[in-house]
């Protein structure tokens, strides 16, 4: 019902609050001041501030992940919803739920051509697969909780962009936030499940028959009951079991069944397919490379592997697979793996031994944000594969500059669980500032950031692409030396305490320390 005694801000918090979001992630500039006015009369609703866009989207991105409810950002205009553009991409990607609140200029004051205006619809378009603009406060509400209504179940065919995920974006001229005549609306009731996916059956079939088949798990496929489902199935007819190399999230560890993560290199994953025939998507996309490399085929699935879809990209899977698994594997017991890491010697510290000495001191229950990369992918797999169970949350979209931000939105999406961020050293300058919301939140999270001192990642594509790299000017644009990047300084100065390891001994010293002492840490690894 239309209320001259609040305005549209105000009804936005309300709708927000009745709809379940509890967490604003925000960067705010003059048009959004009546909003954050308005957060004062709503203490059930946290305001986060972060320095950057970049993390605010980040932050959103994990704390859905984390909670399979809406986060929602507040940006300002075009210039500050493009700078949290990366990070919303990533969350597209995995799938999450994210509102964006995006304030616009005045209606009367758009053709005017202020610095700041810009195409918000189409900056936001390429990344939402809902956006809307209200036009008055009477409706604002109401489009607010359409909105939250496209993050959980997708959008309507109204203000569907043909972008896929799960992202609502919201513009919101600042005359309509601070004009009277605003109206709440509530929660808007879920659709209707979907029915069972018409595939059980056909895939139960080529389950059960001669021919070697993979699973390619995503999605709730990664959860507990989907794993469970799914390596009930893999035990009685020899499937292998497949994720995505970054999934959104995935519960790792020993006691929970093993899943192998698909190569980052084309002709690996060619090998790890290597005597399949057929290949089963339950929530998964057809995999392809990250990039395009002369002569190679960027279809990752070879030629004669046959793919069928049990369930397409970010639809629910667990259930079907614990079907098939019922039909094909009454009985049966799903396994897990055993508990403990390799042992680690003693010594500098390098890209094969930093994974186990953290992995043998990781706490029960965390939660592992992964933007490690190049230091991490030949090695964190196996050496996580045995520590107390974990979820891990993936660099879904391989757009840098994650893990950080990631870290804060699941930190505050599970305060009594602690959050270990790996971090590449590169990525991790891209928002650096998230350490300051770390110590402005006081949040539950240790960052060990693998300091390389280059873009690493860089170095082996160059050679892949077919590019010259003896040139000095190719190697000094993959280099971050000259001078080195002090992260213990640059972590301390945010608020952040840090320390430097260059040892096994050190890394395990400083990690145990750090994970036993509630409140944010750094650890800087440097790595030979």
């Amino acid at each position: 019902m239309v209320n001259d005694e609040i305005n549209g801000a105000e009804a936005i918090l309300r709708t927000l609050s009745d709809n379940g979001v509890r967490t604003v992630f925000g960067n705010p500039g003059t048009s959004e001041m009546h909003f954050v006015a308005a957060l004062d009369d709503h203490p059930e609703i946290r305001g986060v501030l972060c320095l950057f866009e970049g993390v605010a989207t980040g932050a959103a991105d994990g704390y859905a992940r984390m909670t399979g409810r809406p986060a929602a950002t507040l940006l300002h205009l075009g210039p500050g919803l493009g700078n949290g553009l990366a990070n919303l991409h990533n969350a597209r990607r995995a799938g999450s739920a994210v509102l964006n609140i995006v304030g616009d200029h005045a209606i009367d004051h758009k053709p005017l051509d202020a610095l700041l205006e810009s195409d918000i619809d189409a900056v936001a378009a390429s990344v939402s697969a809902w956006v809307h603009r209200p036009a008055r406060p009477s409706t604002v509400g109401r489009d607010v909780a359409a909105a939250i209504a496209a993050t959980l179940d997708g959008p309507d065919e109204e203000h569907a962009t043909g972008t896929s995920g799960r992202i609502a974006t919201l513009i919101v001229p600042a005359d309509v936030s601070w004009s009277p005549g605003g109206a709440a609306a509530p929660a808007r009731p879920p659709r209707a499940v979907p029915d069972r996916p018409a595939a059980v059956d056909t895939v139960t079939k080529l389950l059960a028959g001669d021919e070697p088949v993979a699973l390619l798990l995503d999605g709730d496929a990664l959860t507990d009951d989907g794993l469970r489902a799914a390596d009930r199935i893999a035990q009685v007819t020899g499937a292998r079991l497949f994720c995505p190399t970054w999934p959104a999230r995935l519960r790792r560890g020993a006691g929970m069944p093993g899943v192998t993560p698909l190569a980052y290199r084309s002709e690996d994953v060619r090998t790890q397919f290597a005597g399949v025939r057929h290949v089963v998507l339950a929530g998964a996309r057809t995999p392809v490379a990250s990039f395009a490399y002369p002569g190679r085929d960027g279809i990752l699935i070879p030629a004669e592997v046959t793919a069928h879809v049990l369930a397409p990209e970010l639809v629910p899977v667990a259930d079907a697979l614990r079907e098939i698994a019922d039909d094909l594997a009454p009985g049966t017991v799903a396994r897990g793996s055993a508990a403990g890491v390799p042992v680690v010697p003693e010594g500098d510290l390098d890209a094969a031994n930093w994974a186990p000495a953290i992995a043998s001191l990781l706490p029960e229950n965390a939660i592992v944000c992964d933007e490690s990369i190049t230091a991490g992918m030949a090695t964190v797999p196996a050496a996580f594969a045995g520590a107390p169970a974990h979820d891990v949350l993936g660099l879904t979209g391989l757009a840098v500059g994650q893990g950080l931000p990631l870290a804060a939105g699941a930190a505050l999406a599970c305060p009594r669980r602690p959050v270990i961020c790996l971090e590449a050293d590169g990525s991790a300058i891209y928002t650096i500032s998230a350490l300051w919301t770390y110590a402005r939140e006081n949040l539950d999270i240790t960052v060990v950031v693998l300091n390389n001192r280059s873009y690493a990642i860089l170095r082996s594509e160059l050679d892949r692409v077919g590019a010259n790299q003896d040139a000095g000017a190719a190697r000094r644009m993959l280099d971050l030396t000259r001078p080195d990047l002090d992260f213990v300084a640059l972590s301390t100065g945010l608020g952040v305490p840090a320390s430097r390891a260059r040892t096994v001994r050190e890394l395990r010293e400083q990690f145990a320390a750090a994970v036993a002492d509630p409140g944010p840490h750094l650890i800087e690894a440097v790595i030979v």
